[in-house]
């Protein structure tokens, strides 16, 4: 099975606001980047669209390592928040809706086929990946101000 890294970031002008991602998909030592806009929309929701792109690119099962800033998108399938919210009809631990199902619900079925390695990097910091992604869903927010 082919060996996938995938680096994902979202960001936000204003939370809601004008948002941005970007991602950069690595196969064999050849970088693939992405990177999108949305009018009005969340950090969160940039987060997780970022990652859905990327699999949406994917030819063909992999086995995929996704390395994301976003505690929210990480933990989800790392602390197994997201077999709760699926359990319980998709509440949170205090009984209220999960935010974003259409996108958690989409993003489940797009890793179906992949075998998937969540790795939380810190954001800002030494990662040149997560650093050009944040350069990415940034400056689409920046192509976008009047």
């Amino acid at each position: 099975m082919k060996e996938v890294n995938l680096y994902t970031d979202g960001a936000c002008s204003g939370n809601p606001g004008k948002g941005g991602y970007g991602g950069i998909l690595i196969y064999n030592g050849t970088e693939k980047e992405y990177s999108g806009y949305c009018e009005m929309t969340t950090n969160n929701r940039m987060e997780i669209t970022a990652v859905i792109v990327g699999l949406k690119m994917l030819k063909e099962p992999v086995k995929l390592n996704i390395y994301s800033d976003s505690a929210y998108t990480v933990n989800a399938f790392s602390e197994g928040w997201i077999e709760n919210w699926i359990m319980s009809g998709w509440k949170t631990a205090n009984k209220k809706p999960v935010q974003n199902i259409d996108l958690w619900q989409e993003l489940l079925e797009l890793l179906k086929p992949h075998e998937v390695t969540w790795n939380k990097v810190k954001g800002h910091a030494d990662n040149p990946y997560n650093n050009r992604c944040d350069k990415l869903a940034t400056g689409e927010i920046a192509k976008h101000q009047v």
